[in-house]
């Protein structure tokens, strides 16, 4: 019976892989997945055996037709991402979507994401938060921050290490200079860290440090009203 598996991958300690994950994988007849070299190492480490189709976001658009007629023959499919939930900030929702028109089966195991444990670690309210992924690097890049000024939920960014400063600077700018937040790297690694403070204490403290390296997820408090 075919049917689409949504696998989540461990976001840092492979030890965080499940029990039904490894088995999902080992029983799929294809895993797609965005770098095969990537997944390699996590199959190697549960010595899962399956046969990997590169699956991203520079070719989903054209490799969509050829996964549906293999689901349509009665396949399995497992997707993944290299690390986290496919469809949260990586590829996977047109795949998802198309399965749903078609009525194919989707079923989408719990798990792995960076952004829960950033946001619960921060001490910022998070019984209602917004999730805002990555800003647009230029264009709309303003007019989306200044969408978000009157926003009174937790606000949640995913951004990369080399941007951290510059978007750190646009949020104190945008938002007030004393606004909460946190700054959370290497979720689930052994270099785990969080930073909290003002957004201006936060750009002084990444302003003196000379490399910035790992996924970066900031958590920013909304308006008080």
């Amino acid at each position: 019976m075919s049917k689409l598996f949504v696998v989540p991958t461990p976001v840092g300690n492979l030890e965080d892989m499940t029990y039904r994950a490894v088995r999902i994988l080992s029983e799929a007849d294809f895993l797609l997945t965005e770098d095969t070299r990537v997944t390699g190492r996590l199959l190697q480490r549960y010595d899962i055996s399956v046969k990997m189709i590169s699956h991203h976001q520079h070719n989903e658009h054209r490799s969509l037709p050829a996964l549906m007629d293999k689901l349509k023959a009665g396949m399995t499919l497992a997707l993944a991402s290299d690390a986290g939930m496919p469809g949260i900030s990586d590829p996977g929702f047109l795949l998802i979507r198309e399965c749903v028109r078609e009525g194919i089966e989707v079923e989408c195991l719990p798990g792995a994401t960076a952004f829960v444990p950033a946001l619960v670690a921060s001490g910022i309210p998070c019984e209602r938060f917004c999730f805002e992924g990555f800003l647009p690097v230029k264009k709309g890049r303003k007019s989306h921050l200044e969408s978000l000024v009157g926003e009174t939920r937790t606000m949640v960014f995913y951004e990369s290490p080399h941007r951290l400063l510059k978007t750190l600077s646009a949020f104190s700018g945008s938002f007030g200079g004393g606004r909460q937040a946190c700054v959370s790297r290497e979720i689930s690694k052994m270099h785990e860290e969080h930073v909290r403070g003002s957004l201006n204490e936060l750009v002084e403290i990444f302003s003196k440090r000379s490399a910035i390296k790992g996924e970066i997820t900031i958590v920013v408090s909304g308006l008080d009203v």
